[in-house]
């Protein structure tokens, strides 16, 4: 790497140079293990130093394969992604279970605990059960089985979420008759309109943008339970990928001594059982779902008003939901997506994050791999932070979805110099055309200040061990606290101030507008809540045996009879494109949304009730939580900073919900 930071100048012109600088790497990697392990009197700067450097250079080599494999996906990205995955996987499960490499890590540990910083006792920590939990105890038997797991494992997960982009890459509505899309706004009824075979016509793919604006806006029942059994049935082949999936899974969790695959997830999270887990999520579940069932009765009543005969099923849902929210409290997404321009979005982020935070950012030219993609050095109190590249609009050959992806960790280096760390946040707003810019729905602009709050997670980290770094080594069911306390703020009267302007006129977003918007936050809230904990359960549940995938499909029926008040329709295969728990890193952990909202939120009202700009309040938050990293565990940091555990009622205070019981 020349320079402070690496340039994203790979393409697939040359991205089998990238995957030969992978492969190098992880042979050099291997001689230098060899090199470390012959050395007599070891200790952590001679051997976990060293250990440490060799697999973050290695994370710079590989991130820009797998990168544009999920942001500009085509066959040359597919190929050279598909190749070096298990090469990769098979190396990381080797050296994971190597005796030699353990001994030497627990060896450090005992004999130089005393004289080391905390954050090196935390990467010990941390190595020596992530050794165990790769089995490195195990007969070589086992330990080749685990191992012939994990290669293939990587190898279904990826081919799973490559499914689903397929899949959604090769479908699209036709709508010739102009009555099915009178209802959309005119910004996206222009960009769905098209030429075809000399008339005009309206396309719509299942592509987030597009999909979202036909089943908020499309006035024809029957296209909208199209579109949505296509959005539900995609990729079916991935009923049998779950289903080897989830048997892998199992086995290795019982070769490695757990009764299940849910266990073996939580043994390196928070919550330490799926009991727990489990009462966790029905208890709010039974505390949410008497105020979403009066919430679906409510848009039911609404519908038959405006002349719907029966209840309200899944593909009406947003249709109906979008009326009824306008009518409520006059809020209406396309009415606040001039307010909502990409550009002015991300500079009054920045302008909120200078107020809160002191962080300065400056916009840079650099190499990036498509022309929408927005790149900026940060810089806190004059010093330079880090970098961050901004890819938002959605296109096809991209995965759906939005998210944070680290490349470099803030580090230092066997020299003693400090290597600012980069971070990627990637989206799927709706795309600029000729005619307008990428405009925001409110809740997009929620999601970009999620994604940013995972990136400065990363990005202000002070710690120097880059295994504790940044989001490395934190808890996964904590990993979503600053995301979701950033994302609470998008639609406070005094951060809106700072970028709610239309896109046309410059004028600012009028207060009452504001208010509205505010006073709509919570609207239907309970059946949001049922909807993520029907989600959570449902993912701790097919990890805790070993299910066909007819049983999945069994226990998700059975979920959604106990948690679920909108009914989806028997052909709903959710399950297909669950990527979160099939493709990442979700796995018996999708509950982690809602454990960590528990923090976020107790958060979220220490600012709220002593005024959003404290400035000892903010830097203790940065001091705490932010620039620590995984340093220390997730709990003893938020009780640094909250000085107190954290509040369960304070998530049910955010989403509006009453902290009431059923009468039996």
């Amino acid at each position: 790497m020349k320079g402070l930071f690496p340039e994203f100048t790979v393409t697939d012109e040359n991205l089998d140079q990238q995957k030969d600088l992978v492969l190098k790497q992880i042979e050099e990697n291997r001689k230098k293990i060899e090199e470390l392990l012959k050395i007599e009197n070891k200790s952590y700067e001679n051997f976990a130093k060293p250990y440490q450097l060799m697999h973050e250079k290695l994370g710079w080599l590989f991130s820009p394969i797998s990168h544009l494999n999920y942001v500009k996906n085509s066959p040359k990205t597919q190929e050279v992604y598909t190749s070096v995955l298990p090469v990769i996987t098979e190396y990381y499960t080797s050296i994971g279970q190597d005796e030699r490499l353990y001994k030497a890590f627990k060896e450090i540990y005992e004999k130089k605990k005393d004289s080391l910083s905390q954050e090196q006792k935390k990467v010990l920590e941390n190595l020596i059960r992530d050794f165990e939990l790769s089995g490195v105890g195990l007969p070589e038997k086992k330990r080749e089985k685990v191992k012939e797991i994990n290669i293939t494992l990587s190898h279904l997960q990826n081919q799973y979420a490559q499914n689903i982009l397929n899949s959604t890459d090769g479908y699209e509505m036709i709508i010739e008759d102009f009555e099915d899309v009178k209802e959309l706004p005119e910004i996206e009824r222009e960009i769905a309109k098209m030429e075809r075979d000399g008339k005009t016509v309206y396309r719509f793919t299942l592509h987030q943008p597009s999909y979202i604006a036909y089943m908020t806006y499309g006035s024809n029942r029957e296209r909208r339970e199209e579109l949505y059994r296509a959005y539900v049935t995609r990729a079916p082949e991935n009923d049998e990928l779950l289903e080897q999936i989830l048997a892998l899974r199992h086995e290795k969790a019982q070769l490695l001594g757990f009764k299940n695959y849910a266990e073996l997830s939580l043994a390196t999270k928070m919550a330490k059982t799926s009991e727990e887990v489990l009462n966790f999520l029905k208890e709010l579940a039974r505390k949410s779902k008497p105020q979403a069932e009066e919430e679906y009765e409510e848009l039911n009543r609404y519908a038959r008003e405006l002349g719907l005969e029966d209840n309200i099923q899944a593909y009406d849902f947003a249709y109906y939901s979008e009326k009824l929210k306008k009518k409520k409290f006059n809020v209406d997404d396309e009415e606040y997506k001039p307010y909502f321009e990409k550009r002015l979005v991300l500079e009054g982020m920045f302008k909120f994050l200078n107020k809160f935070l002191k962080l300065e950012f400056e916009k840079v030219k650099v190499p990036v791999w498509h022309e929408t993609v927005d790149v900026f050095h940060i810089y806190r109190k004059g010093k330079l932070v880090g970098r961050i590249y901004f890819d938002l609009e959605a296109r096809e050959g991209k995965r759906d979805g939005a998210w944070m992806d680290e490349w470099v960790s803030h580090h230092e280096d066997e020299k003693g110099n400090i290597i600012p760390p980069v971070a990627f946040i990637v989206a799927n707003f709706s795309p600029s055309s000729e005619k307008n810019p990428s405009l925001l729905r409110p809740y997009d602009v929620e999601t970009l200040f999620h994604e940013m709050g995972h990136a400065l997670h990363h990005l202000l980290s002070e710690v120097k061990e880059p295994f504790v770094s940044g989001i490395a080594g934190v808890e996964w069911d904590a990993v979503e606290f600053p995301s979701q306390f950033f994302e609470k703020f998008a639609y406070e009267k005094e951060v809106l101030k700072f970028f709610a302007k239309h896109y046309r006129t410059g004028e600012p977003m009028p207060e009452e507008m504001m208010d509205r918007l505010k006073n709509a936050k919570n609207f239907q809230s309970a059946l949001a809540m049922i909807r993520q904990l029907e989600f959570a359960i449902f993912d701790m549940l097919i990890h805790m045996d070993k299910y066909t995938a007819k049983d999945v499909q069994e226990i998700l029926n059975n979920v959604r009879e106990e948690v679920s008040v909108i009914k989806p329709p028997p052909y709903n295969k959710f399950q297909w494109s669950f990527s979160h728990i099939f493709a990442g890193g979700y796995a018996a952990g999708y509950y982690s949304y809602k454990w960590a909202e528990v923090l976020s939120a107790d958060a979220y009202f220490m600012f709220i009730d002593s005024g959003i700009y404290n400035d000892e309040l903010a830097e203790s938050f940065y001091e705490e939580i932010l620039s620590k990293g995984g340093s220390r565990p997730a709990d003893q940091l938020f009780r640094n900073f909250a000085g107190r555990e954290p509040d369960l009622d304070a998530l049910l205070r955010l989403s509006g919900i009453e902290n009431r019981q059923e009468v039996s």
